[in-house]
């Protein structure tokens, strides 16, 4: 069946193009969803006179955003990066990088669409605004790791940042006991064999 395109349809083609399509699918899904009128004379005709109106409206609909948008917000992506153990990245995260990330996961994201005040350049979890439509806006989360594992650790809430400081805190506790302990062995030895004794005065 030949169909005219009332808006883009992935894989298929742009507003107002004619294109051929199967029977099953243009019944089940073109028309009935309003993305498509039969290539009649008429209809053609209509399309030309609604094109404007059509074209005004923008390839993708408030509707179709919103329902994007339900599955896309809050979902959580995976950046994986190198990064210095303060966990400073080498080089920074993004737009494009948020793009092809959620994409990558099966939702479809153009860079235009990731909003980010500055690039990222730590690790951790970073809330990111991405614009749908004019009306339609949503944040996606992304887990900057340098390894699968790490961005594993992160979902769960820990901070690399936050485990590397403690780490170091307990190295550095583990020294000044084992100093302590030294220092304490070294006053029990003075005190047992260096302690002056009293003088005892035979006043016999």
């Amino acid at each position: 069946m030949e169909v005219i395109l009332l808006q883009r349809v992935a894989k298929l083609g742009q507003m107002g193009e004619v294109v051929s399509v199967k029977d099953g699918y243009a019944r089940n899904f073109l028309l009935p969803t309003g993305k498509a009128l039969r290539a009649s004379d008429a209809n053609v005709k209509s399309f030309e006179a609604r094109k404007a109106q059509l074209e005004a409206d923008n390839l993708e609909t408030k509707k179709e955003a919103e329902a994007f948008a339900a599955r896309l917000d809050a979902q959580q992506f995976v950046v994986i990066r190198s990064a210095s153990d303060a966990g400073a990245l080498y080089g920074s995260v993004t737009p494009r990088d948020a793009a092809e990330a959620a994409t990558a996961e099966g939702f479809t994201l153009d860079r235009k669409q990731v909003k980010l005040s500055k690039p990222i350049k730590d690790l951790g979890l970073h809330t990111v605004h991405v614009t749908l439509h004019p009306e339609v806006e949503v944040d996606i989360h992304l887990n900057v790791a340098r390894s699968k594992e790490e961005a594993e650790l992160q979902a769960s809430g820990k901070s690399i940042q936050e485990l590397a400081a403690e780490a170091e805190a307990a190295a550095e506790f583990e020294i000044a006991e084992l100093f302590d302990e030294i220092g304490s062995a070294a006053l029990d030895d003075e005190s047992g064999d260096s302690t002056p004794q009293p003088d005892v005065e035979d006043r016999g």
